[in-house]
């Protein structure tokens, strides 16, 4: 046996230790799962992904598009950019 050691946020132990506890593992032992799991699968058993720059841009026109659906179906749809401004400066005057 060897021992492993490396740093982490505080918070982020303290919620891992609970998951562990609710496992019913202690925080070595799902570590331990974790590097077999490793070992035999030759790769990290979860994906890791970052989104690409198109993908971004897709979502954010998705997005757009959506809005832009709703402003029509809530007849805001021919507004222009100033008339919704002065809507959106409007309501939060009164508030």
């Amino acid at each position: 046996m060897t021992l492993v050691s490396f740093r982490v946020d505080e918070q982020l132990k303290k919620s891992f230790d609970q998951m562990c506890d609710q496992f019913g593992l202690s925080n070595s032992a799902a570590f331990n799962l974790f590097m077999k799991a490793v070992v035999r699968e030759r790769k990290i058993p979860f994906e890791i992904k970052a989104e690409s720059e198109t993908e971004i841009r897709q979502k954010g026109w998705e997005a757009f598009q959506r809005m832009r659906e709703q402003a029509i179906a809530n007849g805001a749809g021919d507004m222009s950019l100033d008339e919704i401004n002065a809507i959106i400066n409007e309501t939060r005057n009164r508030k």
